[in-house]
């Protein structure tokens, strides 16, 4: 894992993130024309690692071809989180993520455009921020199961899901623990309401049973298998940073529409969804891909829904590797 020192940096909210780091990876060899970027921006508590699997030789994403760049994001280690900064830490925000994922393109690798920029859920609401902030800077842009605001059902969920089982866990002391572990508690309940809300319903039937699939004899196995496991490892303070700037993540203007938002659009735009997703339905999305001009909408069927991202079939990862190949030829 490299790390770009960005110094002192101001936030958009005029506030200044003391010593900010970006922690990110690289695959491949930047061409002399400098023309072969792909950005690959990562989702809630996920660091760039958990998007390795996506990139190989053959692949959409082939290191023999594109130079792909994994950046992370602010509240979530290692780049710069509250875990790891001395002193209270500031709200950050998406748009404080790409513009720190713009100056590491341009400072370290002396590049002013890029080929595609992808990603799903968080990392794609980071992607509607690069195509709205640096537009002119990206020939495409493959938002992946995500928006460029969460939707209000989606929104809800980032507040009762993962924000309110962990600030209201008694250990949690107005974030002022003395170790994250106190909040295992707070932290397996947001274990439990993901793996309640992000497959859908289907994923459960008696004659389905996908998480046997997945190397579990049972539905608790699979809660404390993947869940648990996925978030007991987070700091509290981290998740909540990340969650509430995705929350709170809006690319326009004050009072502009999401539709007036959508058709200042200017890259080539590839939208996929998957199926059962109900933080990001494909209904919505759809409807984004209509507002944006000359974009291509792609429903996924998957059993997964929201838990697609993770690529656990075969199925799944063939057809996003499809829309990233289409998005790469836009």
């Amino acid at each position: 894992m490299n790390t770009f020192e960005l110094g002192d940096f101001q936030l958009t909210s005029g506030a200044t993130l003391p010593g900010a780091e970006l922690a990110y990876q690289t695959f491949g060899e930047l061409n002399a024309a400098k023309d072969n970027v792909v950005v690959f921006p990562t989702f809630l508590g996920a660091p760039p690692e958990v998007l390795n699997g996506w990139i190989g030789e053959n692949r959409a994403l082939d290191p023999r071809t594109s130079f792909i760049v994994l950046p992370g994001h602010f509240g979530l280690p290692p780049s710069s989180a509250p875990s790891n900064t001395p002193g209270p830490f500031p709200e950050v925000s998406i748009a404080d993520d790409v513009i720190a994922q713009q100056r590491l393109l341009a400072e370290e690798f002396g590049v002013s455009e890029v080929k595609l920029v992808l990603g799903w859920s968080i990392g794609a609401i980071q992607v509607y921020e690069w195509a709205l902030r640096f537009g002119d800077r990206v020939r495409a842009i493959a938002p992946i199961a995500g928006a460029p605001t969460p939707p209000a059902w989606t929104k809800l969920w980032l507040k009762t899901v993962v924000e309110e089982p962990i600030t209201s866990d008694p250990n949690y002391a107005g974030g002022a623990y003395a170790d994250a572990a106190d909040v295992s508690g707070g932290l397996a309940r947001v274990g439990h309401g993901s793996a309640l809300t992000a497959p859908p319903r289907t994923f459960y039937y008696d004659s389905a049973e996908v998480w046997r699939n997945l190397g579990f004899d049972s539905v608790d196995a699979f809660v404390a298998g993947f869940w648990e496991n996925f978030w007991l490892p987070q700091d509290p303070n981290d998740v909540l940073a990340q969650a509430r700037k995705a929350r709170a993540a809006w690319p326009g203007e004050p009072g502009e529409s999401l539709g007036d938002v959508l058709a200042r659009v200017r890259p080539a735009t590839t939208i996929a969804a998957f199926t059962g997703d109900a933080l990001f339905p494909p209904g919505e999305l759809s409807r984004y891909a209509e507002a944006i001009p000359g974009a291509t909408f792609r429903e996924i069927d998957s059993i997964f829904g929201h838990l697609a991202t993770f690529g656990l079939s075969e199925q799944d990862v063939k057809a996003i590797d499809d829309v990233i190949r289409h998005a790469l030829d836009s």
